[in-house]
């Protein structure tokens, strides 16, 4: 039986589950994406219904502009097809220091999508790149038949309007079955050599990212009898040292609807941020959230987070 995460986390650490000071707005544009892909947590696919419309939006951009000096990482499903993505970054550009955006590599390969990764250069975002290996079987096991090679060329395009030189590119790591990452420094040699010397592909560094067992990961877990194995995986290999530096201390994810929680994991869980009266908290009441001091939710998903050299949306949590 796993122990409960909060119960340990406190034991450990007191205090340590409680929101910090406001260093990421993560804005979560809904779930439609034009691939399908086994290990992703929000389910996202062609058929997503869940698209953050132009009022939120705008709502997003107005915090902005009261909260100087914080990033803006733009995530989904797909960002780039939801129909204001354009005008999100666009409206943000200029109030933030950082902007990333967190790309699949092979919708800039669509249709009427030519315009995005000369748009990227010309407004010098941040690109982080879903690259779950760097072996072709690898990937089109785990993200889709034909995905490797629309990945390479994707990031052969973005090579040449500077990005993995003069612009950041990013790649992200996630294991491809109920297992934690290996150590993210030594992926990301294997992935710097393999891919240039099999692709002329060069990126900026390697990001990874340990699988919560959520959405279809979850229903993977369950449909091979290894839900139960994994947690305790994730529970046996909890690391006080990765507890000190969660995400969800610094960060607020914004859900499609202007939802606020502690991550991307607690929207799939439907564990949204309250505020001292039990009342769900949205970007209206932004104060909210990032009154430092405020409890963050947790769940039994938390432990993805703690497990061996920790996980975040940026990487490993130590030893970096």
């Amino acid at each position: 039986m796993t122990a409960d995460f909060r119960s340990r986390a406190q034991s450990i650490a007191p205090g340590s589950l409680v929101f910090d000071n406001l260093m990421t707005l993560q804005v979560n544009l809904g779930n439609m994406c034009n691939q399908q892909c086994r290990h992703c947590h929000v389910e996202a696919s062609p058929f997503g219904s869940k698209i953050m419309p132009s009022e939120v939006i705008t709502k997003i951009v107005d915090f902005l502009r009261c909260q100087p000096g914080i990033t803006l990482d733009i995530t989904g499903g797909c960002p780039e097809m939801n129909p204001d993505f354009r005008l999100l970054v666009e409206e943000a550009r200029g109030l933030v220091p950082r902007l990333k955006v967190r790309t699949n590599l092979t919708v800039l390969l669509e249709k009427e999508m030519e315009w995005v990764a000369p748009w990227y250069r010309d407004n010098r975002i941040i690109l982080i790149a879903s690259m779950p290996c760097y072996t072709r079987e690898n990937v089109d096991q785990q993200r889709g038949n034909g995905v490797f090679g629309k990945s390479i060329e994707a990031l052969g395009r973005l090579n040449k309007l500077g990005y993995g030189d003069s612009l950041e590119l990013d790649l992200v790591y996630n294991p491809g079955g109920a297992f934690l990452p290996s150590s993210q420094r030594d992926l990301e040699m294997d992935y710097k050599r393999e891919l240039l010397q099999g692709h002329g592909i060069k990126f900026s560094n390697l990001f990874t990212i340990t699988n919560a067992p959520l959405g279809r990961f979850r229903n993977y877990l369950e449909a091979s009898d290894q839900l139960e194995q994994y947690v305790n995986l994730l529970s046996d290999n909890f690391n006080p040292e990765a507890l000190k530096n969660i995400m969800c201390r610094s960060l607020i994810s914004v859900d499609w609807q202007g939802i606020l929680y502690d991550c991307d994991f607690n929207q799939v869980t439907g564990l949204p941020i309250r505020n001292r009266a039990g009342r769900i908290v949205t970007l209206d009441h932004m104060q909210d959230a990032i009154q430092s001091g405020r409890e963050i939710a947790v769940a039994e998903h938390c432990y993805s987070c703690t497990a061996g050299a920790g996980s975040s949306c940026m990487g490993v949590l130590i030893g970096v």
